[in-house]
């Protein structure tokens, strides 16, 4: 396993194991930034059976690809169910929430607009 306290940059440049450079803590959501760019960003989050993030907006489009786990992601007021290699892009400036109904692991992919 991957050692926990690694910096991003530290894992540049070699193999990794998505599910391995994240967590899980009961009861709360974890999350890891892998890259951190002007142009965007790249995170994984572990988050515990129920936990989830509530309802917001973002003025980017984002990309949720589930690694491991099911989740609810609503967009827009519309349910859908992510099992694990599912991916949903949320569109900017729509209201989106995510909750998981399993153990859950994703990567978020935020690709900042011009």
């Amino acid at each position: 396993m991957v050692d926990m306290i690694e910096k991003s940059s530290d894992i540049k440049g070699k193999p990794l194991k998505l599910k391995e450079l994240i967590d899980y803590q009961e009861g709360s959501v974890v999350s890891r930034t892998i890259i951190d760019k002007k142009a965007g960003t790249v995170t994984l989050f572990a988050f515990a059976e129920g936990e989830g993030l509530s309802e917001h907006t973002a003025p980017f489009d984002a990309m949720v690809i589930d690694i491991e786990g099911e989740a609810n992601v609503s967009v827009a007021g519309v349910d859908h169910k992510l099992d694990s290699g599912d991916v949903i892009i949320m569109p900017a400036n729509k209201p989106h929430a995510l909750r998981a109904l399993t153990k859950f692991k994703m990567i978020l992919v935020m690709i900042k607009a011009k």
